[in-house]
Parts: structure tokens; sequence; C-alpha cells
């Protein structure tokens, strides 16, 4: 199916590695032109060559905008911003977490999302397909013990989301939130490895309770998220805006 991407002029954020990777490639695969940044130099360096690459950490503000302008200029403008950036932040109960631990949280998972799409909206507004995908969680809905930081966060995404959707609405940029579930892939290992410690079980048994409360009682491929984000950021996507949509195999509650 021709999704209507050619030539289409996307910024990823965290685009290196994990689901930002597979977002970059299948944007890619559409004909897209990519720009992305991520902390990792090693997996920027292993991107294809036509991809406009920097190493950033998107706790800094003044780094991040300095590569949004840096994208815009290389592609001539922005059609889509995908705010993919994010950590899985400390595992353990609320008065064993430091207020750092807290704060960079916090910062790499919505501010980054914040400090990204104020620098990205002029050009937004001027792309006759503009939209923004942020990556939440199916934690922003369902919240994660002992995950307080990382649930509060992906929360926080959400409410920009909708907010973001009402403001720019009328500037016909469309913005909306992406839940992922229990996504395949290294991250979600330790995540689970780091639960199962905290709760004194092993990891089988943490694995197995997780996929009690979903429907699809399997991993999402990080492919999955990808595909959702390329419709949204079509022109068939056009009227879907201040929508958090997961795509988590129906999870209705996380262990």
């Amino acid at each position: 199916m021709d999704l209507g991407l050619e030539g289409a002029r996307v910024v990823v954020t965290a685009g290196a590695a994990g689901i930002g990777r597979a977002i970059v490639e299948a944007f890619l695969a559409e004909g897209a032109r990519i720009a992305t940044c991520d902390i990792d130099a090693e997996a920027l360096a292993s991107l294809p060559p036509a991809v406009f690459a920097a190493r950033v950490d998107v706790a800094d503000a003044a780094a991040l905008t300095g590569f949004i302008d840096a994208a815009a200029a290389h592609l001539g403008g922005i059609d889509c911003l995908v705010n993919n950036a994010g950590i899985a932040g400390p595992t353990g109960r609320i008065e064993e977490i430091d207020l750092a631990a807290w704060q960079r949280t916090l910062d790499v998972v919505l501010t980054s999302q914040f400090v990204a799409t104020g620098r990205a909206v002029p050009h937004l507004r001027a792309s006759a397909n503009a939209s923004v995908a942020n990556l939440s969680s199916i934690a922003g809905r369902l919240g994660f013990a002992l995950r307080t930081p990382y649930a509060a966060a992906k929360w926080g995404v959400i409410g920009l989301t909708k907010s973001l959707a009402i403001e720019l609405g009328p500037d016909n940029i469309r913005v909306n939130a992406i839940l992922p579930g229990i996504v395949a892939g290294d991250r979600q290992r330790r995540v689970l490895e780091a639960k199962a410690q905290a709760r004194g079980i092993s990891f089988a048994e943490i694995e197995a309770e997780a996929f009690r409360a979903t429907s699809i009682k399997d991993y999402v491929p990080p492919e999955a998220i990808a595909s959702q984000i390329l419709y949204l950021a079509s022109p068939a996507g056009r009227f879907v805006s201040g929508q958090s949509l997961s795509v988590c195999g129906d999870t209705r509650m996380l262990a």
C-alpha cells in the first residue's frame, strides 16, 4: 500500500536502535527523508548513509533544540516529528528512588517532547501534512508499581499530547500518542529482570504474570508500532488527532 509518504521530511528522536530504529526503517521504506538523533554513537554509525544523524542527549534542552534546527535545515522543513526518546528509569519503591533518578526520567521521557515539539512547530505549520507522534506507554494508562518515575512521565505524555492536539489543531497539525505494550527487545527484558529482582521472583514468573493480563500473549514487535505511526503520518491519518492509541495486545494490567 502506498501511504503517500514519498519525500516526507521526518524527524525521529532516539532512532538508532529498538523502536526508534524500526520507525526510521519503516519511513525509509516509504521513501521518506529522515533525520534522527541518539545518545548511542555506535548505533548511530550503523544507520544508512541517507539518514541525517547526530549524537544528542535529549535531556540536554540546548542540544536537542540545536538538533531540531539542524534537522529542519537539512531536510528543508519538517512534516512529521516522532518523539520516541525514552528510558526505563529506576525500579524500586518510592522511598528508595532518589530525586536525580526521578528527574532524569522526566527529562528524557516527557520534557524532551515538550522541547522538541516547541522547536518543530514553526516548521510543521508550513507543512501541508503535519503530524506529531509522541511515544507514551501502556504504563501511561494503567500505572506501573515500582516504576513510578516512568509511569508518571508516560501519563504526562498523554496530557501533553491531548493539550497540543487542541492547541495545534487550528494550524492543521495533528498530534497523537502511541502506547506500546510489552515490546520485544533487550530493554523490555531488562525491565522485567529488574522487576523480578525487586519482587524476589524468577524472570519466568514475572514474564508469565505479565502475559496473564494480556489477550495476545506475545511480545509486541517494534515494527507494529512503526506501522501505526506511518499511518498517522500519512494523508490517510489526516483526521486522527488527540488520540492515545494502544499497540499492546489488549494489556489490562502491568506486572
